[in-house]
């Protein structure tokens, strides 16, 4: 069954999210003043990415909402219980400004988003929100590529459940056997697709390996050809 859509994850897939988390939250501590609380940027942005974790997952699963969970993570992250949602919201809020000058596509992005244009349809499925989605893919100029972009928060399921994938397959009205996740999460994306019967592609830009039974690459330029070869995910003729 040939492929005829690729449907992507967005950070650290398409969009470099580590990278500009890690210089968005560098930049904001230098501002704080704060950087010297910490043996390092890494330090400082690990127990970010913790607290990161935790909140979401609670606005996830409805148990608080978007401004909520946002507000907790500060109050997790300085270690202030007690600080108000004004101080928290305009701490967030100046965080959230040296986050969006970081902000960029990787590299081979674009070039493999036209490269692969007129050959498939292309939608995304993320784990994250619209609201936190939208902007980001419309400041980089790429919104406008995708059919359809669906959020786990507004599909109420994430991945790796089976539903969110089939979400997105029904979106671009094929069935999960003719189109391709691409991720950056061996698990979650990889195994997650091919468990709800997309073909998968395990994005592993840091060549770290040691998953079995993955289709990996590590590059998006190595898409293309992966694609178009003589394997699982068809011939060049047998697209129509």
């Amino acid at each position: 069954m040939p492929i005829r859509a690729v449907l992507w994850d967005v950070d650290d897939t398409l969009f470099d999210y580590t990278g500009a988390d890690r210089a968005g939250m560098r930049d904001h501590l230098e501002a704080e003043g704060l950087l010297g609380g910490f043996d390092s940027a890494e330090q400082a942005l690990g127990l970010w990415r913790e607290v990161t974790d935790i909140h979401w997952k609670r606005f996830s699963a409805g148990e608080t909402d978007f401004q909520g969970q946002c507000r907790d993570r500060v109050r997790a992250f300085i270690g202030a219980p007690a600080m108000s949602d004004s101080e928290a919201d305009a701490w967030f809020s100046r965080y959230v400004g040296h986050y969006e000058a970081a902000w960029s596509l990787f590299p081979d992005t674009l070039p493999v988003l036209d490269s692969l244009a007129d050959g498939y349809r292309h939608a995304v499925l993320s784990n994250s929100s619209l609201r936190a989605q939208e902007p980001k893919l419309r400041a980089l100029g790429v919104w406008d590529r995708f059919e359809a972009v669906l959020c786990a928060v507004e599909l109420g399921v994430s991945k790796p459940a089976a539903e969110a994938f089939h979400a997105g397959c029904a979106a671009l009205g094929l069935p999960p056997g003719e189109v391709l996740y691409v991720g950056d999460h061996p698990e979650i994306d990889a195994r997650g697709a091919a468990g709800a019967g997309l073909a998968a592609v395990w994005l592993d830009r840091s060549g770290d390996g040691g998953e079995a039974g993955l289709v990996r690459i590590t590059g998006l330029e190595q898409l293309p050809e992966l694609l178009r070869g003589d394997t699982r995910f068809g011939a060049p003729d047998t697209f129509g």
